[in-house]
């Protein structure tokens, strides 16, 4: 059975799984050292935290939002263009291309063994690169690049705490939620230098309320 699954690769995922083993079962086991501290709190914790990720919505509502407001509308921006980016070049071409399977698919591994103890949540599409890292990073490096670096920080806080949910949960390799960094970073910094060099008049409109109407003002 193992050597059907083995055969059934493609050439990126079987390299993935055969050069990063060791690290992927040593760093996942190091993560799930805190199930073995506090599982009450961690795998509910982790459980919220990847929840935040599920598709995306979250994350876009968020940049919706921040895109709505003038004062925010520059991160609102960059955050939008840097979450389209990344789950383009992410779900429709990396996952596709790759086709990894979850750690958990093979019921012989630690992995599933571990996933076994924290949900046994489970995934429909392929593991590599993270999709919910990719989008945590392509959102929250634009905060980080445009915020104030003395309170933005916090933003990639959260976006590592996601990656770290994903392995916590059985349902990525940390070779994944590392891609799904890189991947989430690069579109992230690509949607923040597009923000920037979009036109004034596209961060100066508002939305005013009159005679109970809501229109458009553009200010220039």
């Amino acid at each position: 059975m193992e050597q059907e699954v083995i055969t059934e690769l493609t050439a990126a995922a079987q390299w993935l799984n055969t050069t990063f083993a060791e690290f992927d079962a040593a760093i996942t086991l190091g993560v799930h050292k805190l199930h073995e501290i506090a599982p009450g709190f961690f795998t509910p914790f982790f459980e919220f935290i990847s929840l935040l990720g599920k598709g995306g919505i979250f994350l876009i509502i968020l940049s919706l939002a921040l895109l709505f407001f003038k004062k925010t509308r520059r991160y609102g921006t960059a955050m939008c263009i840097g979450l389209a980016l990344g789950a383009l070049f992410v779900n429709l071409y990396l996952k596709v291309v790759v086709a990894r399977p979850r750690p958990y698919a093979d019921e012989s591994s630690i992995f599933y063994q571990l996933w076994t103890l924290v949900g046994q949540h489970t995934e429909s599409d392929k593991s590599f690169p993270s999709g919910h890292t990719n989008a945590a990073f392509a959102a929250m490096v634009p905060i980080f690049l445009l915020g104030d670096k003395r309170k933005s920080w916090l933003a990639l806080v959260f976006a590592v705490l996601m990656g770290v949910s994903r392995i916590y949960l059985c349902v990525h390799y940390p070779t994944d939620v590392i891609g799904g960094a890189i991947t989430g970073t690069i579109a992230g910094i690509i949607g923040t230098v597009i923000a920037l060099k979009l036109p004034d008049a596209w961060y100066e409109w508002e939305i005013k309320q009159k005679k109970g109407r809501h229109e458009r003002v553009h200010i220039r």
